[in-house]
């Protein structure tokens, strides 16, 4: 799919899309419950379909209706399937690896190659020091194991913190209490703290011990009804049209939200007083639209970005081959990424989606203020499916060939 767009300014109310990364986390730990909960505001993207579909194989009832999901954890991890099918969700793969470990059963997890490609060490080395089986294919992945007889951890926190979000769920799952420790840089802590928010709405216990040493309290979680919020991540994209003329407000927000990702409006508000140095450490996935922003701005500097070439594309390499259709030359270097103040001119070819929903995105909010076409615009799907809808009924020109 092209979306075509003409320059255009966008104005108007909207609700924030339903945060991904907390779907995921509460449609777990209703499942890790034990009993019948439900999910309520979620949507229907593909990450979060996925997520279901391997609830599903490890042994949960899950119902949707409209933008609920009703689930049933009776049965969850007692029999399940030998084979999960993630997609291209890495929250998902990562998330369910270490519960497959703890059922004991040899299980195959499925997915893009692109996904396949994407760093597994942590549970790579786990296993291997455990004497696990761990086989890593082209587009899936076999693992079995007994988490169970492991109480404690200690996982590199610079790779990426699904890995320690994934030991947190398998260790609610266990009796006993469990700990991770987690070794410096520890990058994405927020995502961590979002885990563990999750948690304690199912009346679960994971807390901080210090810096860098996660106590979890296993067989904690009770079924609970609880509410997704809204997200602060796509949120993003639809705010920073209000730093390139437009007039949109979002709702559906919360102000007490720990998602890291929550910063962009501070980020947004520097990048329009002038040229800052942003580090996107702890927010990576923030690092395409302040790439687009910062170049219809003022130019900004983008630093702890090693983890945006871990992502769905190589994000710097992404948005670096994008920007030159624009006229402009931005400097992916290995850990921080530069943005000259240039003037921008329409582009003159067709702009690539890089099967990326977040390059997409911010390539959209630059065809707004531009024109341009965008081919795989489809790739929205991944966690927006109503993201064109969406900016259309805020007064955006672009039309889906």
């Amino acid at each position: 799919m092209t979306a075509k767009f003409e320059k255009s300014v966008l104005s108007g109310e909207i609700s924030a899309p339903p945060s991904k990364s907390m779907a995921h986390r509460l449609l777990i730990l209703a499942a890790l419950s034990g009993g019948k909960c439900k999910v309520d505001n979620i949507d229907s993207s593909e990450d979060v379909l996925a997520m279901i579909d391997c609830l599903k194989s490890l042994g949960a009832l899950v119902k949707t209706e409209g933008r609920a999901a009703f689930v049933d954890g009776s049965d969850f991890l007692k029999n399940p399937a030998s084979d999960l099918y993630c997609r291209e969700s890495g929250n998902t793969l990562r998330f369910m690896i270490p519960l497959c470990l703890t059922t004991g059963r040899r299980i195959t997890l499925h997915g893009s190659k692109r996904l396949m490609e994407r760093p597994q060490s942590v549970y790579e080395s786990l296993c291997a020091e455990n004497g696990w089986e761990y086989q890593k294919g082209d587009c899936c992945v076999t693992v079995c194991g007994n988490l169970g007889k492991s109480s404690s951890f200690t996982v590199d926190g610079s790779v990426s913190s699904q890995f320690i979000t994934g030991l947190i769920f398998a260790l609610l799952s266990l009796t006993g209490t469990g700990s991770i420790t987690v070794l410096e840089p520890f990058e994405s802590r927020s995502y961590v703290e979002l885990t563990a928010n999750a948690a304690a709405q199912f009346g679960g216990s994971v807390s901080f011990d210090g810096a860098d040493r996660i106590i979890v309290a296993g067989k904690s979680i009770m079924p609970r009804d609880v509410t997704v919020e809204g997200d602060c991540s796509n949120a993003a994209f639809l705010e920073a049209f209000n730093f390139v003329g437009g007039s949109v407000k979002v709702n559906g927000l919360s102000d007490s939200s720990v998602q890291g990702d929550r910063v962009y409006k501070q980020h947004f508000a520097a990048l329009s007083c002038g040229c800052p140095t942003i580090d996107i450490s702890d927010c990576p996935d923030l690092g395409p639209i302040l790439i687009s922003l910062g170049a219809l701005l003022n130019g900004c500097k983008l630093t702890g970005t090693r983890r945006l070439a871990m992502k769905e594309s190589d994000r710097g390499a992404a948005m670096q081959r994008e920007m030159r259709a624009f006229g402009l030359e931005i400097n992916v270097g290995e850990n921080d990424i530069t943005v000259p103040k240039c003037a921008l001119s329409r582009p003159q070819k067709l702009l690539g989606g890089h099967n990326d929903h977040r390059i997409v995105m911010a390539l959209s909010v630059l065809c707004s203020v531009l024109g341009g076409e965008i081919e795989g615009a489809e790739a929205v799907s991944k966690t927006y499916p109503k993201f064109f809808e969406d900016i259309k009924s805020l007064g955006a020109k672009v039309e889906l060939i």
